[in-house]
């Protein structure tokens, strides 16, 4: 059993050019009192994170020792430099001085852990499973080597953490006592979507994408492929896709949901719902199909807009009823997240739905969520894995398996913590 020191102690005796599944477990410590073994190195809470170290805190913000461990203010960040794969976490928390909300944030604000009310030295241990990847694209099913074509500068520069080669957590409101990281061989659920889907960088934004990850539990991980102002076009283009398939195992998953951006081909006359949408979506689910993979259509949710009556005005209703219809034409999954994101703005009323969205600069944007809208929505899509009896409701942590839109959690006992907008100015290749 590892005890606990003032500094931060860390494993790091792996290879950067090993594959996940060849990397060995590595310990970080945090706390006082700690035996360091042969397997540990020590390091002060003072050393930053550098390519040449390879591990280390996040420059631009404060941390300190504290009973139990270091924590940041107001959070802390902490990156090591890991393969692409999927990696089981193991975290040990303490509570703040006072008492705290704690949450554990992985890469791009992946939620994956809170929250959860701690006692001033409480300890609680958790253990998920995060996701990390590279933009590289391997020559294999049948696909030429490359890379995705990033958006530069958002991805390459302000979303590189999503990209690095590198794990980096985000522990909010809490001491951080101890991690340890072993490779996780688990079956992935990837995601390919718009700016309603993808890892959001910055508050006040957030998606059901990056939210996904706190419902399951450390038998399964999440990969977040998605990316802003996408459409089914831009996914094959870019080759997410084809990066997608070239690392999907039999078995993995793809969920789809596309549609916001889709739209603009109409005006552009480049495309419409029953016609390219519907091509580039049965050519998404026969590249799944074509690896063993198992594909699952979501539909794109709703906007925020209202009638006189109090019902959502539809606004993307041709791309849900394409998006069905697709579904059943190829026999795959389909979970309606149009028709349950419409249940949740009801349940809340054409005034209170706004707390749901993203509120940049006072003003409402009635298409991107905050973190309780995105949060309800991941659990709308965590109902729609149940309903439609996707093996993967197994992996379901128990206390998520049951949700109606109908009657959201309460807003006012809302706690996921915000992030604050740090700026990761670290461009990729650096």
């Amino acid at each position: 059993m590892i005890r606990l020191h003032p500094n931060v102690v860390v494993s790091l005796l792996f290879a950067v050019t090993m594959t996940a599944a060849e990397s060995p477990a590595r310990s970080f410590v945090f706390a006082s009192g700690s035996r360091v073994g042969a397997d540990v190195r020590l390091i002060t809470v003072a050393e930053t994170y550098t390519t040449e170290r390879g591990y280390g805190f996040e420059p631009g913000l404060e941390v300190k020792a504290v009973r139990g461990g270091v924590m940041g203010s107001p959070v802390l960040y902490f990156t090591t430099d890991l393969p692409e794969g999927n990696w089981r976490v193991k975290v040990t928390l303490r509570g703040a001085p006072g008492g705290s909300i704690a949450a554990v944030k992985a890469e791009l604000r992946r939620l994956m852990l809170g929250p959860v009310k701690l006692a001033e030295n409480e300890k609680l241990e958790r253990t998920f499973v995060v996701n990390t990847r590279s933009h590289h694209i391997a020559a294999q099913h049948g696909l030429a080597a490359g890379v995705v074509q990033l958006k530069a500068p958002r991805e390459t520069t302000q979303e590189a953490w999503a990209w690095d080669d590198r794990l980096t957590l985000e522990v909010d409101g809490a001491v951080l006592a101890a991690l340890e990281i072993t490779p996780a061989k688990v079956p992935t659920v990837f995601l390919l979507g718009d700016s309603t889907v993808c890892d959001q960088s910055r508050e006040p934004y957030n998606s059901w994408g990056q939210m996904l990850t706190r419902f399951f539990k450390p038998t399964v991980a999440i990969a977040n492929h998605g990316e802003s102002g996408e459409t089914y076009r831009d996914s094959i283009g870019r080759r997410r896709l084809d990066k997608v398939i070239s690392v999907m195992q039999p078995g993995d998953y793809l969920f789809l949901q596309f549609g916001h951006n889709d739209q603009k081909q109409i005006a552009a006359g480049s495309g419409g719902p029953f016609t390219t949408y519907q091509e580039e979506m049965k050519a998404h689910i026969a590249a799944v199909r074509r690896v063993g993979g198992i594909p699952v259509v979501v539909s794109p949710m709703e906007r925020r807009g209202f009638d006189a009556a109090g019902k959502v005005l539809p606004s993307l209703a041709d791309y849900a009823r394409a998006s069905r219809e697709t579904a059943e034409a190829e026999h795959v999954a389909f979970i309606d997240l149009n028709a349950l994101s419409k249940l949740f703005y009801e349940a809340l009323g054409p005034e209170l739905s706004a707390q749901a969205f993203a509120t940049p600069g006072g003003k409402v944007d009635n298409t991107h969520h905050n973190n309780y809208g995105s949060y309800e929505l991941a659990r709308c899509v965590v109902a729609g894995i149940r309903d439609a009896k996707l093996p993967l409701a197994t992996e379901i942590v128990r206390e998520f398996r049951k949700f109606d839109p109908a009657h959201p959690d309460d807003l006012k006992t809302f706690a996921v913590p915000p992030s604050p907008n740090f700026a990761n100015q670290r461009p990729l290749g650096d």
